[in-house]
């Protein structure tokens, strides 16, 4: 059985936070305080901390023709669950950092992905794949 994992990442608006997090990607809320606010994050323990001057993404790698933000990061969804994410998104006219789009494709890591910013630039990654059993780690 795969556990969810725990990731605390700073926010500049706890309230921005609150609302991209619960209205544009769905996340439900858990714990929160003052400074700090615990999302379910398909299955994931995500908490954002509220940081005065937090920053994104501090470079860029280049994969498959893309410029992708580092460091990020994201959950691996099914395929149906990512094009759902995808229309909701495009729903909220989200601007994508790298638009959804297959990388890879015809070779045994072939994903659907997409990159977008939070309101305090954290860049995130959904990806899906066709076979995850036999892409996920296989080279």
């Amino acid at each position: 059985m795969l556990t969810p994992f725990h990731l605390a990442i700073g926010v500049s608006d706890l309230g921005a936070a609150e609302t991209f997090y619960t209205e544009v990607l769905g996340c439900t809320l858990g714990r929160r305080s003052t400074h700090w606010i615990d999302f379910n994050l398909f299955g994931h323990q995500l908490v954002c901390h509220e940081v005065p001057n937090a920053q994104g993404a501090a470079a860029s790698n280049p994969v498959d023709g893309e410029a992708v933000p580092v460091p990020h990061f994201g959950v691996v969804l099914t395929l149906e669950a990512f094009e759902s994410l995808r229309q909701r998104l495009v729903a909220n006219r989200v601007t994508f950092v790298i638009e959804p789009q297959t990388r890879f494709k015809g070779e045994a890591g072939e994903q659907r992905t997409m990159f977008l910013l939070d309101p305090s630039g954290n860049p995130i990654e959904f990806k899906a794949f066709n076979d995850i059993d036999n892409a996920l780690f296989k080279v």
